[in-house]
């Protein structure tokens, strides 16, 4: 599922000032083409004025409201992105303020057609007209706030990663700099993206690992001995994916230790109380003494990997479990 589709939602000035130029557009063309006396003429131009900013603002806003998914309706994982990194409440207020709007706007174009189609002074049509105009423009500037609130809303929306629901998925976890990124480009052969600082990545790096008929989700996520709200956004995006969708999570150690052996122990114990299998596959062993290597997976009683070919291997062989 991705966010790329979100429609950009413009300000409440800029819709009113499009279904303005729309209308008036509208009526220079009805202008050529009215006929009758110039009462009927006037109505047919202000009738034309109406239905069309009424059209114009209704697709806009309809737009914003088919482009935002049903939020309840997510995948747990986005839902709890949604939570975590947006006001959950103020975002479906903003929602239900925009189809306020659609539905105020429908009756007051029901009211004006109607009152416009009957009235016979000539006066009283650019009288109800302007009025429309008015009573319309203040409907949108009432949800000003939420449109604002709505494209700040997608902006961060957009940033999801996006991760396939119903396929095989496993989380690459382990500490920063320790070669989960690395692993993830032999598994897969993506070429994930790496912020310039220290080689740590920068957002959740997805690739896929195929073999004959299988397809198996690879995730690359940061890990962090930092409570879930002291977590960074990126942070807080892996553990929700290791959460909600890792059918296999691989954790990572680095002998070398950039961080101390005693914290990626740490870090990997935390991970248990996820509940999910649990893989371990030990870094840059070709820089690593072999007898260092030998007696940590001898001495470390956890299924361990040195070789991503064989990794790969076993990945696979679980996923059609």
């Amino acid at each position: 599922m991705n966010f790329q589709g979100l429609g950009k939602v413009e300000t409440a000035d800029w819709y009113i000032d499009v279904a303005f130029r729309a209308a008036t557009k509208k009526a220079g063309i009805m202008r050529a083409a009215a006929s009758g006396t110039r009462l009927d003429k006037s109505k047919s131009i202000e009738l034309a004025k109406l239905t069309e900013l009424h059209a114009v603002l209704r697709k806009h806003l309809m737009q914003i409201l088919l482009s935002f998914p049903s939020i309840d309706g997510l995948p747990e994982f986005y839902q709890q992105l949604v939570r975590t990194m947006l006001e959950y409440d103020k975002l479906k207020k903003s929602l239900g303020a925009v189809n306020w709007a659609v539905d105020k706007i429908d009756m007051l174009h029901r009211d004006y057609m109607r009152d416009l189609t009957r009235t016979r002074d000539l006066t009283r049509v650019n009288a109800l007209r302007k009025e429309y105009y008015g009573r319309v423009s203040s409907v949108v500037k009432t949800i000003k706030e939420q449109l604002a609130y709505l494209e700040n809303s997608r902006k961060v929306m957009k940033e999801f990663p996006s991760i396939k629901q119903n396929m095989f998925t496993v989380c690459i976890a382990g500490f920063p700099n320790i070669g989960k990124t690395t692993l993830l480009s032999k598994l897969t052969g993506s070429k994930p993206e790496i912020a310039a600082y220290a080689f740590t990545t920068k957002k959740l790096n997805v690739g896929y690992l195929k073999s004959d008929h299988e397809k198996v989700q690879v995730i690359d996520t940061p890990g962090t001995l930092n409570r879930f709200d002291k977590m960074n956004a990126i942070e807080q995006q892996a553990h929700l994916a290791m959460k909600y969708c890792a059918d296999l999570i691989v954790y990572i150690f680095d002998l070398s230790e950039p961080f101390p052996l005693m914290d990626q122990k740490k870090l990997f114990s935390q991970l248990k109380h996820l509940h999910k299998p649990i893989i371990v596959y030990v870094s840059k062993t070709d820089l690593l003494d072999k007898k260092l290597v030998a007696s940590f997976v001898t001495n470390f009683k956890e299924n361990i990997f040195t070789s991503s070919d064989k990794l790969a291997a076993e990945i696979v062989k679980l996923s059609r479990n």
